[in-house]
């Protein structure tokens, strides 16, 4: 049975919009102002590698599909995205051009129960602020990695946003890389 990943770059205060700097957020693109180490690309890699399909909100859908199928030289990372199975949670998008893709427009909890039904390894959540927001209400999420930026931006999209429920979660792992710290957490028993 697979497991639902969260991976996410947030900011000290919560932030998770725009660390890239592509959604023209004027605080955006904060990530490259940090060294993450040889271990943080690592990290991300193997975290790629150990998933079998990817679910996505329809934002972050659009800008992976925008760019992963033109770049190169990006090796196995690049070939893995753009061939491994993605799934989008959308009501709009209707015709997907990124190949492997599926749009899921059903009840939420039933749509991730049927892909960790599915697969075996890691369901690999990126970006995707809305649909992760709703994970969390639902309890969905069965590991939460967090790759915490020293930064402080003030405004932006929370990963917790106001109004959320209480959540209990174990932490797992913590490590440090250059100036960012990983964290990850689970559900709490």
């Amino acid at each position: 049975m697979g497991k639902l990943v969260v991976t996410e770059f947030i900011t000290l205060d919560g932030v998770i919009e725009d660390p890239g700097g592509a959604e023209q957020f004027d605080r955006g693109g904060w990530t490259f102002q940090f060294d993450q180490g040889a271990e943080g690309g690592k990290f991300k890699v193997d975290e790629l590698a150990a998933s079998d399909a990817q679910l996505l909100g329809r934002v972050t859908y659009e800008g992976f599909a925008a760019a992963w199928p033109t770049m190169e030289g990006t090796g196995e990372f690049g070939e893995k995205m753009n061939a491994m199975p993605k799934f989008v949670v959308s009501t709009t998008l209707k015709d997907p051009e990124w190949n492997n893709t599926t749009v899921l427009s059903g009840d939420l909890a039933d749509e991730v129960g049927k892909l960790k039904q599915q697969f075996e390894g890691d369901i690999l959540v990126a970006g995707s602020a809305q649909l992760v927001q709703s994970l969390l209400a639902g309890g969905l999420i069965d590991e939460l990695r967090l790759m915490v930026f020293p930064v402080v931006l003030g405004a932006g999209k929370r990963l917790f946003a106001g109004g959320a429920d209480a959540t209990a979660l174990k932490l797992v792992e913590t490590r440090q890389t250059g100036a960012v710290a990983i964290l990850t957490l689970a559900k709490s028993d």
